[in-house]
């Protein structure tokens, strides 16, 4: 057991004014264990007790972990999961569960009232990841160093003829070449006219001079991601693309320098749009401008006006504002950011500057 982040979480939950929650959440889980397992539809859980008398539950498909140093309850398919839970808990007690929980799982035990209430507590867990300890800020280094060495490669790949589906289709092979074990979502790769759709799937569309090439990009190091975007130019640059383009970069900048304890993400957020919005283009800019990150690639934690928080060292997010002209052209220029004691840590280090690709 990972103990200062299982005391971390228990801290938070007490807050709540819970003295136990059931996480089922399998990433989680291997925060909290270093266990890694994929349950598929079975039921794979971890209780947290105020009183240390943790329990983590395995079906006996699983294989055991190494060394969990909490007590491991095992079952079977054909047992009833809620007869295998509910003496573990503390009745009389309300019980936190997180919101991966289904209700196939949840309701037996709320029916046998296995204890005193059951209440949504996954932001105990979610803040607790959200603040990254020093050994997941080195790993998060790693994996967006990985990144930005890979993203120097995916240029390479840009040349007359070429299209989105070929160069998405090698990406796989670097990142593993440079020792990442996989993508942390699938690539985005898109030309042109194309970069205007935020979530376009790479296709068959064949690179013309002057289009744009946005590569969204990431990948998996020691269970951790990286993410970040840059947009490239094929041979040559128009002014209203040049224009666009450096809207979009000065935002992600602007951002990022007011980065540091005690900023509100929203006014993070509000720093990016306020600059795209003076320039014309606010309506194009149509989605939050970053993420929180760490062992997924989306993370609970928007940098968004939905968020009033105030950041804290270790909170790691992407600073990635866009502008998306349907029909024309889009570009997004993002990066991962660490907060620090005194400001922010950029993690990604690959040049803003425009760059025309000959």
């Amino acid at each position: 057991m990972k103990e200062q982040r299982v005391e971390r979480i228990l801290k938070a939950l007490e807050e709540q004014g819970l003295s136990q929650m059931l996480i089922v959440d399998p990433l989680s889980i291997y925060y909290l264990t270093e266990y890694a397992n994929d349950p598929y539809e079975r039921f794979f859980g971890l209780l947290l007790r105020k009183d240390g008398q943790h329990v983590l539950f395995l079906n006996k498909l699983f294989y055991a972990p190494e060394n969990s140093g909490v007590k491991e309850v095992w079952f079977s398919d054909t047992d009833p999961v809620a007869e295998v839970v509910a003496p573990y808990l503390m009745r009389d007690a309300v019980l936190g569960v997180d919101k991966e929980l289904t209700a196939r799982f949840l309701l037996p035990l709320m029916e046998k009232k296995a204890a005193a209430g059951f209440v949504n507590s996954s932001l105990a867990v979610d803040k607790t990841r959200g603040v990254k300890d020093a050994e997941e800020q080195e790993k998060m280094r790693r994996a967006s160093d990985i990144n930005d060495a890979a993203m120097a490669k995916f240029r390479s790949l840009v040349h007359e003829g070429v299209t989105e589906r070929e160069i998405a289709d090698q990406m796989l092979q670097i990142y593993q070449d440079l020792g990442a074990e996989g993508f942390s979502f699938t690539p985005l790769v898109a030309f042109g006219a194309n970069a205007a759709d935020p979530h376009h799937e790479p296709d068959d569309t064949v690179l013309k001079e002057g289009d744009c090439v946005l590569f969204d990009v990431g990948c998996v190091k020691d269970h951790y991601c990286s993410d970040m975007t840059r947009t490239f130019y094929y041979k040559s640059v128009s002014e209203h693309c040049r224009e666009v383009y450096e809207t979009t970069r000065a935002a992600n900048e602007a951002a990022t320098a007011i980065i540091r304890p005690g900023v509100r993400l929203c006014d993070i957020d509000k720093a990016a749009r306020d600059l795209i919005t003076a320039k014309g283009y606010g309506p194009q800019f149509n989605h939050r401008l970053g993420h929180f990150i760490g062992l997924k690639d989306h993370e609970f934690g928007d940098v968004s006006s939905a968020f009033d928080w105030k950041v804290e060292p270790g909170m790691i997010f992407s600073i990635e504002p866009g502008i998306y002209l349907v029909g024309d052209t889009g570009v997004r220029v993002e990066d991962l950011v660490m907060v620090t004691e005194n400001g922010v840590e950029p993690l990604n280090h690959y040049s803003h500057e425009l760059d025309i690709i000959d």
